[in-house]
């Protein structure tokens, strides 16, 4: 039915519509009273609400407006909102798993409302502009955390302003930098950062150096790390990024000095042999030491400036056409040989957009989105600060909040005997308020208790500092909490859709219970539905036929031969050889591991069988051969394996002291995988085995519908069809036709609860509220 689609956004939905979800102009809820639509039992239903719930799911489709379409989705509402009221009547709407579930939500759905939509859109536009280009810059570093001292602050601050007055007045900057600067990497680079982009340096960082001129330097600069100053000495266009394969041969730093020289030797050997024209998976399969990439031909995860080793990054951006060479290049891990396999320029905004706004949400940038949704939530609410409240809790902070070891009770106390201006005991109790967000207030104990709850010891700074500090954290954990608590009173489409979530939970358990696993669970109650519906069950003429689907002449007549033995070789994670001591019948103890593993995935896979080849090496009797493979027959036997899905043979000439296994399937599946791994398309062959209903298949309605086998050549194709026998028309079993039949009996048991539930709670509608929503 079209209007299905209505109800609900399950569980499932959630994040992709997050991701489309924005946050809407406030609206305020109002008290006056709202005409009914209807009542169930002594429920009412808002006509608003009906309303804007049609309308959200409705107002695309093109009877939307319609009678019947007003009247169909009411129908269908009248049904959903039913079970509500009997999940709420159940009491599952007072669980804790369903409240913990509804919370999750509500603070995922919230996210939206919650950022200052038009300063995330200035950011990610910004941060694209940025991409464009790519800066070069050196930089000098003063540490100071975020939370410092003023003192401290302010002595960082005058110590960077005096190094950018060295550097501005003559002084090389790589020197002072190597001198001066307290990033540790200094010493060894003076300050050169090589060249970086948008959303790969904090925020501050990125924004100064974008905005400073080539071989200018900047003003100091404060981020998390401390106060900067940064030269910038090139901006060139965007590379945008790069894919690459690479073949490396370790060579590291510490090596011996023969080991390296030998690492140099053997990569520009393989240089060499790559420019002659040498395979180039070949040699990286054989000879790469990077584990991690030799299995896909060396290729590497695409990458931009910035995210590798610079020498390598550099190699491989010069390269100008796909399958050039770059190389053997050095880095800290050894040599490497750099193939292109492709360039991308840097996309669209359009392409961009939705992964920056991810990026710019968890990036630095963030805290100026913050900074501003306060600010905003600020003055919407009403935020009223008593200022000499406090002031008189700045000051009253003392060395136990730098500690670590503030009490609330002893602060309290401390509070109410601070004499007052005329000798007289000060009036700031527990209860007093130290700010009001709308008509909230927020009292002296409750921050106290946040003092308590999120101090840390903070050496040599001053109480009254640390105490602002928390304060001003107070203030805005407040004013993001209120406004979170409001949403639903601000916002009618969060409030519309916290509600469609919280009764698509209780509506999601009940259906489960009874409906959805009932028909699973039920099956007298599934049997006695298929036998009174037998006649909805019932196959039409078949034919049993395997069809053979190949891609040439010569693949569709290997798949025949190999068809009619039956027994196809497992191409996919053949078990290892089983290795044996020199002169013996006993096993290594990983060849034992290896014999129990085996016996695992044939007890596991009622569909494979087992070929064992006995073997021995040069100057061992030939008839250890054939008792290797015995050993391993034994035991197989021996632990109840069938002797059927076992065969045993020893080799024609000697090659090692082990039992070869090969694993065997009667699957088709099995056959298809072995013919196109051999033919190198993996759609070189298919195989279908079943009974074919008349129009399931042109192919086999194509041939004489009785036993035999045909050959066709349709679409550049060609098929054999190998029809068993004629299938005539009759009932299905109950096995044949599960998927269907719970289906259906879930849809009939749905249709009694229905029933039962408008019984239950009478149905009443104001058809005069419906028809306002006809429009058409």
């Amino acid at each position: 039915m079209r209007n299905n689609r209505i109800l609900f956004s399950g569980a499932a939905a959630v994040a992709a519509f997050l991701a489309a979800c924005q946050a809407a102009k406030p609206t305020t809820a109002t008290s006056t009273p709202q005409p009914v639509l209807m009542t169930l039992g002594t429920h009412e239903v808002p006509a608003s609400e009906f309303a804007y719930v049609y309308r959200k799911n409705n107002s695309a489709a093109p009877d939307a407006g319609s009678k019947a379409s007003v009247q169909e989705y009411l129908n269908l509402y009248t049904n959903f909102k039913l079970k509500v009221i009997e999940a709420e009547a159940k009491g599952l709407d007072t669980t804790q798993a369903f409240k913990r579930e509804l919370e999750g939500y509500k603070q995922q759905l919230a996210q939206p409302y919650l950022t200052e939509k038009s300063v995330t859109d200035q950011l990610v536009r910004e941060a694209y502009e940025h991409m464009q280009k790519e800066v070069n810059a050196s930089h000098i570093l003063i540490r100071v955390t975020p939370e410092a001292d003023p003192k401290d602050t302010l002595a960082a601050y005058n110590k960077v302003v005096a190094l950018r007055q060295r550097v501005t007045g003559g002084e090389d900057f790589e020197k002072v930098a190597r001198e001066t600067s307290e990033d540790p990497s200094a010493r060894e680079n003076g300050g050169r950062l090589g060249y970086f982009t948008a959303l790969q340096m904090v925020y501050p960082f990125e924004a100064a150096a974008y905005k400073t001129p080539v071989g200018q330097v900047s003003q100091p600069i404060r981020t998390r790390f401390g106060y900067h100053i940064i030269k910038v000495n090139d901006l060139r266009p965007a590379q945008g990024e790069i894919k690459v394969a690479h073949l490396m041969v370790r060579a590291t730093p510490g090596m011996p000095k023969a080991d390296s020289v030998m690492a140099k030797k053997k990569v520009d050997e393989l240089y060499s042999r790559l420019q002659k024209g040498e395979n180039w998976d070949k040699l990286v399969a054989q000879f790469s030491e990077d584990q991690g990439s030799a299995a896909n031909a060396g290729e590497l995860p695409p990458f931009g400036t910035g995210r590798m080793i610079p020498s390598f990054e550099e190699a491989a951006f010069k390269l100008q056409t796909p399958g050039q060479l770059a190389g053997p290049v050095q880095t800290p891990y050894g040599w490497h040989i750099i193939k292109l396999i492709e360039k991308q320029s840097v996309p669209t905004f359009e392409q961009s957009e939705a992964g920056l706004k991810q990026k710019v949400a968890k990036d630095s940038r963030s805290e100026l989105n913050r900074a501003a949704f306060i600010k905003r939530v600020r003055t919407e609410n009403h935020f009223t600060e008593v200022a000499p409240v406090k002031d008189l809790l700045l000051a009253q902070a003392d060395t136990a909040l730098t500690a670590g070891r503030f009490k609330t009770d002893a602060y309290l106390t401390r509070l109410t005997n601070v004499p007052a201006a005329k000798g007289k005991k000060s009036t700031v109790a527990g209860a007093t308020p130290v700010f009001t967000i709308g008509a909230k207030p927020y009292t002296v104990k409750d921050f106290a208790g946040y003092v308590e709850q999120h101090q840390q010891a903070r050496p040599g700074t001053s109480p009254s500092y640390a105490m602002q500090l928390l304060y001003d954290q107070f203030v805005d954990q407040s004013l993001m909490e209120y406004e979170r608590a409001n949403l639903e009173t601000k916002h009618e489409d969060y409030r519309m859709l916290v509600k469609e979530y919280r009764d698509g939970i209780l509506l999601f358990q009940l259906m489960d219970e009874k409906v959805w696993s009932k028909a699973i669970e039920d099956t007298v109650g599934l049997q006695k539905y298929f036998t009174e519906n037998q006649a909805k069950y019932q196959w039409e003429p078949r034919v049993q036929a395997t069809v053979i689907n190949a891609a040439t002449p010569e693949l569709l007549k290997k798949a025949q031969q190999q068809l009619a033995v039956g027994q196809y070789v497992v191409q996919r994670d053949m078990p290892p050889a089983l290795e044996f001591r020199p002169n013996t019948t006993e096993m290594t103890k990983s060849a034992l591991l290896n014999r129990t593993r085996l016996l695992e995935r044939l007890v596991m896979d009622g569909a494979l069988s087992v070929r064992i080849t006995g073997q021995t090496k040069a100057g061992e009797k030939a008839s250890l051969a054939k008792d290797r493979a015995q050993r391993v027959v034994k035991f197989l036997t021996d632990s109840k394996l069938p002797m059927s899905r076992i065969s045993s043979a020893t080799a024609a000439r000697p090659g090692a002291a082990v039992a070869k296994i090969e694993l065997l399937s009667n699957q088709t599946s099995v056959l298809e995988e072995m013919l196109n791994n051999q033919a190198q398309n993996p759609l070189g062959v298919q195989i279908q085995q079943r009974a074919f209903p008349k129009g399931d298949n042109k192919v086999v309605d194509g041939v004489p519908q009785q036993p035999g086998t045909y050959t066709v050549q349709q679409d550049g194709r060609y098929y054999a069809v190998k029809v068993e026998k004629v299938l005539p028309a009759g009932p299905k079993t109950l096995a044949e036709a599960r998927g269907q039949a719970t289906s259906d009996y879930q849809n009939y048991l749905e249709q009694q609860w229905v029933q039962e539930l408008r019984g239950k709670y009478p149905v009443k509608v104001n058809d005069a509220e419906v028809s306002k929503l006809t429009t058409k």
